[in-house]
């Protein structure tokens, strides 16, 4: 009975699988191309990543897609705000989607110098041919103020505190409606609104949009797993998860892979909340022996499995308790998938064109982030030993 009943629940989730895989097909084809950052925390001036020039290098060309940089790592020393950077990226998540949040997220939201001014945010986006441009700016309590969405170059939404405008072709909004949104005060997002309340068929651009944002994933694991976007629950035991999923065998095996740790993992039918280690003829909690880098690296393993449906990803300090070679794996894993995946890191080993190209390693710095490949006059080949480059200063933004 109880065989019947797993089989049935993982039929279930091999359907939904299935059915999340065919929505990314569509989705994919939405990609973020630019991002700007003004007034949030660390970034007094306005910032801006673009992800859409390209260099004509001829390795590694599976880095780009589509005209867009779709893999990436970003150095920087410490406390130049590669977290901080992140994070903004993702606030996008915070203000359309409904998944989870990270509960401290506005403290500090504002650059302590300016506190008055608004902190705007600015992003690109691009698929099918189609160009979006999503700009909105929020007060240090994350109350919307102003809000901006225009599509190849036209405006189809603008507002702010003092006017509202709507064009009537693209969106059929009630002049009761845009009354409300032009007279009140009104923390609620005009697209949220146009998404919750009309009815747009599916190949509408801004269920691209939505689709796209609700599947974004922004995580790290260095004291806890904290993450944004892609849950629907704010905490997993990951054990629990791998055993409940039929997982064991594969993150046994994933381990193995990445890092040559060779570990003989089960489970006991009366506790789906621990893995356990056979150790000769002892079994014992695997949690008792794993080390600080194994178990990060069962954080990304449960990432990992996640990942299939993801739009765009983000891992924060990936690294943080890796050995070199484990990173380099790491990233060869990450790099062969189809969505845009961006770490951040200090490991100059990552630095190398057989990894990726000078126009993916990205360094933030003075309030500023551009690629190497943009940080030196030098015309760089494949040939450069890019690291040795880098911890000699080649590079400046």
């Amino acid at each position: 009975m109880l065989k019947r009943k797993f089989a049935v629940k993982k039929f279930r989730q091999v359907g939904k699988m299935r059915y999340l895989c065919e929505k990314l097909k569509n989705k994919l084809t939405l990609m973020l191309t630019k991002f700007a950052i003004t007034n949030f925390r660390g970034f007094p001036r306005r910032m801006e990543w673009d992800l859409s020039s390209p260099k004509n290098y001829s390795f590694n060309q599976d880095a780009i897609k589509d005209g867009v940089i779709k893999n990436g790592i970003v150095f920087g020393k410490n406390g130049s705000g590669k977290s901080n950077f992140s994070i903004a990226l993702f606030d996008i998540v915070n203000h359309l989607s409904q998944k989870w949040k990270k509960q401290d997220y506005y403290d500090n939201f504002v650059y302590a110098g300016n506190a008055t001014a608004p902190v705007v945010f600015e992003y690109w986006f691009t698929f099918g041919g189609k160009r979006l441009f999503y700009c909105y700016s929020k007060n240090k309590q994350g109350q919307l103020l102003q809000e901006r969405l225009d599509v190849d170059g036209k405006t189809v939404v603008n507002r702010d505190k003092t006017a509202f405008a709507v064009d009537t072709a693209s969106f059929a909004l009630t002049d009761e409606v845009k009354q409300r949104f032009t007279e009140k005060e009104t923390n609620i997002s005009v697209i949220n609104y146009i998404l919750s309340s009309l009815p747009l068929e599916d190949g509408h651009y801004l269920r691209h949009l939505q689709d796209f944002v609700n599947s974004m994933l922004w995580f790290r694991g260095l004291k806890q797993n904290e993450f944004i976007g892609l849950n629907d629950v704010g905490g997993t035991n990951l054990f629990n998860y791998i055993i409940e999923n039929d997982y064991v065998k594969r993150f046994e095996q994933f381990l193995l892979d990445v890092s040559g740790q060779q570990f003989e993992l089960h489970t006991f039918n009366n506790d789906n909340q621990n893995i356990y280690c056979k150790i000769d003829d002892s079994y014992i909690h695997f949690s008792e022996i794993e080390s600080t880098g194994t178990t990060s690296l069962t954080l990304l393993f449960y990432w990992l499995t996640r990942m299939e449906t993801a739009s765009l990803v983000f891992i924060d300090e990936f690294d943080a308790f890796y050995h070199y070679e484990l990173s380099y794996n790491i990233c060869k894993q990450l790099f062969k998938r189809s969505q845009q995946i961006f770490l951040t890191s200090h490991d100059t080993f990552l630095i190398s064109n057989d990894l990726l190209r000078p126009d993916c390693y990205f360094l933030i710095q003075d309030n500023q982030i551009k690629p190497l490949s943009d940080c030196t006059e030098k015309e760089l080949r494949f040939g450069h030993n890019i690291e040795k480059m880098f911890r000699g200063g080649a590079f400046k933004v």
